[in-house]
C-alpha cells in the first residue's frame, strides 16, 4: 500500500474560502506531515464517497478519511472530522479537541451546519479550486 494514502485525507470543498483557511491552517500546523487533502469535486473524492454510499453533492461538509482503501477504512464527517483533524495536530489542539468533544455530537453538528450554511457568504467562493503552492502540491491527491 502507498504510504501517502495510509496518512489521513481530508476531502473539503475546493471553492470554499472557509475550507481553504482550514487547508491552509493544517498545511502550516501539520509538523509531522500526516495528511492529505483533495477536493470534493474531485474524482479521487467521489471514489471515496461512492465506497461510503455517498454523494459530494451538496458540499456541505468536510470528511476525514483514516484508512484509505484498505480495510476498516473509517469516514469521519462534519464536527466529527474537524475534532479528529485538529486532535492529531497535537500540542495545544489537542487540549482543544477533547474541550470540544465535551459538547453532545447533536449541539456540535448543529453548529457545523449553521456554519456550513452560511460560508460562502462569509468566507467567499472562489470560481474553482485553488492550486496549491508547489511546495505542498504533493500533498494534494486530486492534482
Amino acid at each position: 500500500m502507498n504510504e501517502t494514502l495510509t496518512k489521513p485525507i481530508i476531502l473539503y470543498d475546493g471553492v470554499c474560502g472557509l475550507c481553504d483557511r482550514l487547508v491552509a491552517m493544517v498545511l502550516r500546523k501539520d509538523k509531522r506531515d500526516q495528511f492529505r487533502f483533495a477536493s470534493l469535486q474531485s474524482a479521487f473524492a467521489q471514489e471515496i464517497l461512492e465506497r461510503h454510499n455517498l454523494e459530494a453533492s451538496p458540499l456541505d461538509t468536510v470528511y476525514l478519511v483514516l484508512k484509505d482503501g484498505e480495510k476498516g477504512e473509517t469516514l469521519l464527517n462534519r464536527s466529527d472530522a474537524v475534532i479528529e483533524i485538529i486532535r492529531r495536530l497535537g500540542g495545544f489542539w489537542r487540549l482543544e479537541a477533547a474541550l470540544l468533544r465535551l459538547a453532545p455530537k447533536f449541539l456540535r453538528d448543529r453548529l457545523y451546519e449553521a456554519g456550513a450554511q452560511n460560508r460562502y457568504r462569509m468566507f467567499g467562493r472562489y470560481p474553482t479550486c485553488i492550486v496549491p503552492h508547489p511546495r505542498y502540491r504533493e500533498k494534494f491527491l486530486d492534482q
